[in-house]
């Protein structure tokens, strides 16, 4: 097995964290960065344990559809899930577009702050991946942040107008 490769992205918002945790939990506000380019429906949000968060992003006609299975929520400063491509069902699926793709990411949101300012630190991992997989996620970590960072930005500009 390779050594697992790891997209990071850190960012500080001018927002308490508990501002910060609700655009990341809240499913209409989630909705609203979530997939910058999509339009994004959040059919199923349970926000603990075992929970499911079931995601739709809607562009040009075409529907994907993504598992979020939450392993661990502390608010407000600790989210862990694992995000999976699925069908239409919700079952999990290779990613049609790419094969390799990790069947599972780990994703972990942690926030840091106080009353104004909140320091954000988002990882996202192959969990329980293939060689292929691995490599797959590798070859697109320089391109991840492009996503991300829109929507971050859009995160910002809503916390903002909140």
């Amino acid at each position: 097995m390779s050594e697992t490769s790891t997209y990071t992205l850190e960012r500080v918002f001018d927002a308490p964290r508990e501002l910060v945790w609700k655009g990341w939990t809240e499913p209409e506000l989630f909705a609203r960065w979530y997939g910058p380019r999509a339009e994004t429906v959040v059919h199923r949000a349970d926000l603990e344990p075992g929970g499911l968060w079931l995601v739709e992003m809607r562009i040009g006609g075409y529907s994907s559809f993504q598992r979020f299975e939450c392993a661990e929520v502390t608010p407000p400063e600790r989210l862990v899930w694992r995000q999976s491509v699925s069908d239409a069902d919700w079952n999990v699926v290779a990613n049609p577009m790419l094969p390799d793709w990790p069947r599972v990411v780990l994703s972990t949101v942690t926030l840091e702050g106080g009353a104004s300012r909140t320091r954000m630190r988002f990882t996202w991992a192959p969990h329980e991946a293939s060689e292929a997989e691995h490599a797959a996620f590798a070859a697109a970590i320089n391109e991840m942040g492009k996503g991300w960072e829109a929507g971050m930005q859009l995160l910002a500009d809503i916390l903002t107008e909140l």
